[in-house]
């Protein structure tokens, strides 16, 4: 059997402005033919769920988009399944998901039952006392998050210029021309939001592995100021006119501007590696730096270094903080694991797949 794609992302991000949530894009409600949304605690089972029955799809031959959690990227936050149209989501905090269309698209799925109620309630207090640290750890990554983006986007202001803008505006045309062809499309391309880089307790991660299952061709984009989205925006926008679907990765220090940019249709990619190299040869390297006036750049390089040193100081620690909630969690889940019914679970991973078989004679 042939290996099958390994497509990875995020729909979360640790934020300068806390937890940011693109789980209203994980899969259009009109488009699906069943979202089942997981409720339960920490421990209970959802991630088990979620990769049994990852497994079962695999195995019959599907692909599967797999969701990583933000704060643990070894943990799932959600699976999808596009070809039948079905995903199962962590429904809880801060990831809330709720129906659109319950019962006819949505379910729930209460994995709470399978917790040993009465044996946990002594435990109330250890649990209360574990969970007050876990939030306080994010709330102080949160803070460092914030400062960090304060000043990159110092050093992002101190280099964009019109006539940058213009620049690269300039250069997008020319790569679109290039390397995208013009058909007759009778209807724009679909963008789907997908991070594809994170804050994570191991620090930044870039899910490269993800781009290199859908696209041979990366452009590899060179931009430690910021500057990459005044490029991106032209070409997204010049994909999807031309009729292709592309993956729009929002910058998770920025969710408002672009980092990376994704065209499977035309086997082609656009990754921003300004801290993390991408590990293999790049089809054509553009470094946008060197796009900016070179008198203010050369005036303002003192100020930059500074920026850039303090703002990876200031990553480093919310990296910090979130590995001591990373740890709070792991404490958690020992509190709740005994008391905790896996063969209910099992049993629950078995009903949703016998369901979701059922759609492929559909």
């Amino acid at each position: 059997m042939t290996a099958l794609p390994n497509i990875q992302y995020f729909l979360g991000a640790n934020a300068p402005t806390g937890f940011y949530s693109l789980y209203d894009h994980l899969l259009p409600s009109e488009q699906a033919r069943a979202i089942y949304i997981l409720k339960g605690g920490p421990g209970c089972g959802k991630s088990t769920l979620m990769r049994k029955i990852s497994a079962w799809a695999e195995a019959d031959g599907l692909t599967v988009e797999y969701i990583l959690c933000s704060g643990d990227p070894d943990s799932l936050d959600a699976i999808i399944v596009p070809a039948l149209g079905v995903a199962l989501v962590d429904g809880t905090a801060p990831h809330v998901v709720e129906p659109k269309y319950p019962g006819a698209v949505e379910r729930y799925v209460n994995l709470g039952d399978c917790y040993d109620k009465g044996a946990l309630w002594p435990l109330k207090q250890e649990i209360m006392d574990c969970m007050a640290g876990y939030k306080g750890c994010y709330q102080r990554a949160y803070r460092c998050l914030g400062a960090a983006a304060e000043i990159m986007e110092d050093q992002r202001a101190t280099l964009l210029t019109d006539a940058l803008s213009q620049k690269l505006a300039k250069r997008a045309y020319g790569i679109l021309s290039r390397e995208i062809p013009r058909k007759k499309a009778e209807h724009p391309g679909q963008v789907k939001q997908r991070f594809l880089a994170a804050i994570t307790h191991k620090g930044p991660l870039c899910l490269y592995d993800t781009v290199l299952a859908q696209c041979g061709r990366v452009y590899a984009l060179t931009d430690n100021c910021g500057l990459a989205h005044e490029l991106l925006i032209h070409l997204l926008a010049g994909a999807v006119g031309g009729g292709y679907d592309t993956v729009a990765c929002p910058d998770p220090m920025a969710p408002d501007r672009l980092s990376h940019l994704l065209i499977p249709q035309l086997d082609l990619a656009f990754l921003t590696t300004s801290a993390l190299s991408f590990p293999s040869k790049p089809y054509r390297h553009i470094r946008l730096d060197t796009a900016a006036d070179g008198e203010l750049l050369r005036r303002s390089r003192p100020r930059l270094r500074f920026a850039k040193k303090v703002s990876a100081a200031l990553v480093e620690e919310a990296v910090d903080s979130l590995a001591q909630a990373k740890t709070m969690h792991d404490n958690l889940e020992a509190i709740y694991n005994p008391y905790v019914d896996f063969a209910l679970v099992d049993q629950t991973a078995r009903g949703i797949w016998r369901e979701i078989q059922s759609f492929q004679a559909d």
